[in-house]
């Protein structure tokens, strides 16, 4: 063979080899929807990631050996792709602060048994048999697991540790979830399930026993230098310094913002001229509160249901977006063992290498505390940013692409931007219709969150107070407590119930980049837009280019916004 077909074959054995990598754990084969091999749990030992990191280490010298003359510009682009998805997981398991790996200080039973088992039950499309089977056997290596954690853990982070304490008291009804559907299906491994069951609580109990007899640290800032390079193996191309003029900019716009909707509604609903933004608030939540039928909280489930089906109405009449029919979106309440993770809502996307229809599930946080995060006019927004037009079509056609590169690929500020770039546009083209000024209000109240995002990422990185500093409003950051610190400013700006709060920042001090990420994907993503806008010669209408720029967007795949650029030049909707 000659070298140029060498060199290609160098590429598709790079392309498998990187494939069989990033399929290494369980818990990944199944959220990718892989099929063989579920049965277990993941690996937790320091050996093992250090193993990871060999692996990672050897795909990138492979890399370096492909010949890119050779190759498309869809490969060139993907072997990108690859090479920034390998360094960042070589960064993230090679990171030290406190002396140790994250590894060593982060706790993660509750997540990454409950997840694997969760989505057994509830989003895989094999018969019940074969998924009990392999959810027996998952609850069957639990005690080992734990051992193997427990033994990795050298003091760790004892947020984290509360966290983990949860998660894992609310396993107990996960269990009582999975035997109730055991006995329901009449299944025959019963008698198996219950004594695995029983076991697995014992090695709960006794992991926790064992993870309180640790001594613990208040510290997880990995310092300045290294928050930088999160944020560059995030494919974000800007400096911190630029991400916080962002957020400070963006929290004085939306203020502005905020004060003349207030004045319009003061007007329109014969309110006190004094009313305050936060008094308004408390009004419109109640006068557009739900109505729970004997506190059963999960009667909102279905409003957000019937919410889902007006908004695909809507957006086919007006021919916004294009809708596949072999999609589908399961809205559930989340789990106890999530709960604490999960402050309103989330989504877990289609598994992209599961033939078939390409199902989201949309996880609900509710309880009594938080009914005000769920009213008739935040329910619009939170479907349209979870469902469709959302993360469920962007990444149900994500799941669709060709490049296997790009199924894998994780791009949070290509997603957060996109979904919170349509938080507005839904409202621009009409959808509310005369409520559209109340619903503008309570998006832009609730997406204060992610001008404290990028502030409160940066602080937990770095530890660096200043970057706390973003509302012109003097707040108290004399506290020596990180998260009252952080805590002190999301609810200034957002105004959320302190159990949402504590949610958001659990997640925020683990996710690192992945909070800037909404913020910072909005600003590129509506920059991107307006580009691509500007450079149309063609005389077309406006709802024309927002076609094609959706188009784009959803057909793509999953990238960096700084990548999806290129593919805009590439395709000559960009100079």
């Amino acid at each position: 063979m000659d070298s140029t077909g060498s060199k290609m074959n160098d590429y598709r054995g790079l392309l498998k080899a990187y494939h069989e990598h990033l399929s290494r754990c369980p818990n990944e084969r199944l959220y990718l929807g892989l099929t063989h091999n579920l049965g277990g749990l993941p690996d937790p030992s320091l050996e093992e990631v250090a193993l990871s990191v060999s692996h990672a280490r050897h795909l990138l010298a492979m890399l370096t050996d492909v010949d890119k003359g050779n190759l498309s510009f869809d490969d060139r682009l993907d072997l990108d792709l690859m090479r920034l998805t390998l360094e960042r997981q070589i960064h993230d398991k090679t990171l030290r602060f406190n002396g140790k790996s994250m590894a060593e200080q982060c706790p993660v039973a509750g997540q990454q048994i409950g997840d694997g088992l969760f989505v057994l039950m509830v989003n895989d499309p094999r018969p019940p048999t074969i998924r009990l089977g392999l959810i027996v056997e998952r609850i069957e290596k639990i005690p080992g697991y734990l051992d193997a954690l427990l033994e990795r853990l050298n003091t760790p982070v004892a947020r984290w540790v509360s966290m983990e304490k949860e998660q894992l008291q609310g396993l107990r009804g996960l269990f009582d979830t999975l035997e109730q559907w055991a006995v329901e299906e009449a299944w025959s491994g019963l008698s198996r399930l219950r004594a695995a069951r029983a076991t697995a609580q014992l090695a709960i109990e006794e992991y926790l026993s064992g993870l309180g007899d640790l001594p613990t640290t208040q510290s997880f800032h990995i310092g300045e230098a290294e928050a930088r390079r999160v944020v560059q193996l995030r494919g974000i191309e800007m400096s911190i310094e630029e991400l916080h003029v962002h957020a400070k900019r963006f929290l004085a716009r939306n203020q502005e913002t905020l004060n003349a909707l207030r004045i319009r509604l003061i007007d329109k609903y014969d309110l006190c001229e004094s009313t305050t933004i936060e008094q308004l608030h408390e009004f419109l939540n109640k006068r557009f509160s739900v109505n729970v039928s004997n506190d059963r909280l999960e009667d909102i489930l279905d409003i957000y249901k019937a919410e889902n089906d007006k908004i695909v109405a809507f957006i086919s009449e007006h021919d916004l977006f294009d809708i596949f029919e072999d999609q589908d979106i399961k809205i559930i309440r989340t789990p106890q063992f999530l709960a604490t993770s999960i402050p309103a809502g989330a989504m877990m996307s289609p598994p992209p290498f599961r033939d078939g229809t390409k199902t989201s599930l949309v996880y609900l946080t509710l309880s009594e505390e938080l009914l005000d995060e769920h009213t008739h006019l935040g329910i619009p927004g939170m479907m349209i940013h979870e469902g469709i037009p959302g993360h469920h079509l962007q990444l149900a056609n994500a799941a669709l692409h060709p490049s296997i590169v790009r199924r894998h690929f994780e791009a949070m500020e290509h997603a957060e931007g996109w979904t919170t770039m349509l938080e507005d546009y839904m409202l621009d083209v009409g959808y509310m219709g005369d409520l559209t000024d109340e619903a503008r209000f309570i998006g832009k109240l609730d997406i204060n969150r992610i001008g404290a995002r990028v502030a409160i990422d940066l602080f937990f990185m770095t530890g660096d107070r200043d970057y706390l500093k973003v509302t012109p409003v003097e707040l108290d950051f004399s506290s020596d407590d990180p998260f009252e610190l952080a805590g002190t400013l999301l609810q200034a700006v957002t105004g959320f119930t302190n159990e949402r709060t504590q949610a958001e920042l659990n997640w925020y001090s683990q996710e690192r980049g992945y909070p800037l990420s909404y913020l910072t994907g909005n600003v590129l993503v509506w920059e991107l837009k307006q580009d691509m806008m500007t450079n149309q010669t063609d005389d077309c209408d406006e709802r024309h280019l927002d076609r094609v720029f959706h188009r784009l967007y959803l057909q793509s795949g999953n990238m960096p916004v700084s990548y999806l650029r290129r593919v805009a030049e590439h395709e000559g909707l960009l100079d």
